[in-house]
């Protein structure tokens, strides 16, 4: 087995999920609850969008040519109505936003742009034909594929949905993810933990990532550092579509995860990953399901859980594709770590687009879940490189 970098780690993942998933059933919704869903089929237009040639600006339909100049006014026309006639030369129509460009005009002029005089407009500008106009099936055309299959469901795909007449689609079935806390250190949120016991945060915390990248936790009792009942727990676990292990993964003497696995007949993909937090990473394939045993420090686990499962769990979903969307930000003051790993680092974004600043907020190591509320984002350190000086662009992983 092999400790891995960040980069390759994405890869192997992104490409074993690919290769060897089985996709999960299908079901219509309702398109009130399509939000955050992946699209089994692709939808095609029923008509071509927009409908007719649309009017982008409140002013009047004319031919082109006849700008600038004096029209006479021939009537009126807005959103959800229709012209009758067919403009001719010499005449205008007054149009509002959203409404059918009349046959005959080919141009929109603003009506800031005109003034009346009677029932002629004097039109004070030339415009361009097609200026202020969206020209029918510009949009989408009547049977063109809109929607690919694969596609995760926000909400300008229910818009479109919608414009479309769809009142239901058809997404894949969320898949099962199987949640397995690890250690004798472990105690259930409602127990009182002794001094050397912690509470299952992890448990929660992945139980609601898991539900925010579009999946269905399952909460596993408590593994404990012994052979049996930790064997017969993970063999629960792999009856679910994806299995995490939270803890175990160490080279401790009671770190009995891998073991586990590997009686069960595992293949691992890695067993590290050049990272901080989040080093003792592992990716594997047990009985036909995949598995990851994440770290135990509460960081590690939301971190390794946020760059590595998220996208197995959406590509088990029917994803077309799971990538790590990262933004950018200028750094407040000077920062520097050391070469070797990638880091994912608790920090605090503030201000908007070119004025977004970004603050690495001061933690204690991986298991500091305060520090992480306290932020917003992770600052994400490249490998290479040493330092950055404050000012400089940095990447950044949205939480």
């Amino acid at each position: 087995m092999d400790i891995v970098s960040f980069e390759q780690a994405r890869e192997i993942v992104a490409r074993e999920v690919c290769s060897g998933r089985r996709l999960p059933e299908t079901e219509a919704v309702p398109l009130a609850q399509a939000q955050g869903r992946i699209a089994v089929e692709a939808v095609a237009a029923d008509r071509d969008y927009p409908p007719f040639d649309r009017a982008t600006r409140d002013g009047y339909a004319v031919r082109a040519r006849e700008t600038p100049g004096s029209l006479r006014v021939m009537g009126q026309v807005r959103a959800g109505a229709e012209f009758s006639g067919e403009l001719r030369p010499g005449e205008a129509v007054e149009i509002m936003t959203g409404a059918p460009v009349p046959a005959g005009a080919d141009a929109v002029v603003m009506v800031e742009h005109t003034r009346c005089e009677g029932e002629t407009v004097v039109l004070e500008r030339r415009v361009r034909e097609g200026e202020n106009v969206v020209p029918r099936g510009s949009e989408a055309q009547a049977g063109q594929a809109a929607l690919a299959p694969g596609r995760r469901l926000r909400y300008p795909e229910v818009a479109l949905l919608a414009s479309f007449g769809h009142s239901a689609v058809r997404v894949y079935r969320r898949p099962r993810v199987s949640i397995l806390s690890t250690g004798d250190e472990v105690v259930e949120i409602a127990d009182t933990p002794l001094p050397y016991q912690i509470r299952n945060s992890n448990a929660h915390s992945l139980a609601a990532q898991v539900t925010r990248a579009g999946g269905e936790p399952i909460l596993l009792p408590i593994a404990p550092d012994e052979l049996a009942s930790t064997t017969g727990l993970v063999e629960r676990g792999l009856e679910a579509d994806l299995l995490l292990l939270s803890g175990g993964v160490s080279m401790g003497k009671y770190d009995l995860v891998e073991r586990v696995l590997a009686d069960l007949g595992a293949q691992f993909f890695f067993d590290g990953v050049l990272i901080q937090p989040g080093k003792p990473l592992v990716f594997g394939r047990a009985r036909e399901k995949f598995f990851f045993g994440l770290p135990g420090n509460p960081l590690s686990t939301m971190v390794t859980f946020e760059v590595f499962a998220r996208a197995a769990l959406e590509l088990l979903g029917g994803a077309a594709e799971a990538p790590l969307r990262f933004t950018h930000a200028r750094l407040a003051s000077d920062f520097r770590h050391r070469p070797g790993l990638t880091r994912f680092l608790p920090a605090m974004l503030s201000g908007a687009g070119d004025a977004a600043v970004l603050n690495p907020v001061k933690w204690q190591g991986s298991g500091d879940v305060v520090a992480l509320t306290r932020s917003n984002c992770l600052l994400v350190a490249s490998a290479n490189r040493e330092e950055w000086k404050a000012g400089e662009w940095m990447p950044v992983l949205p939480l």
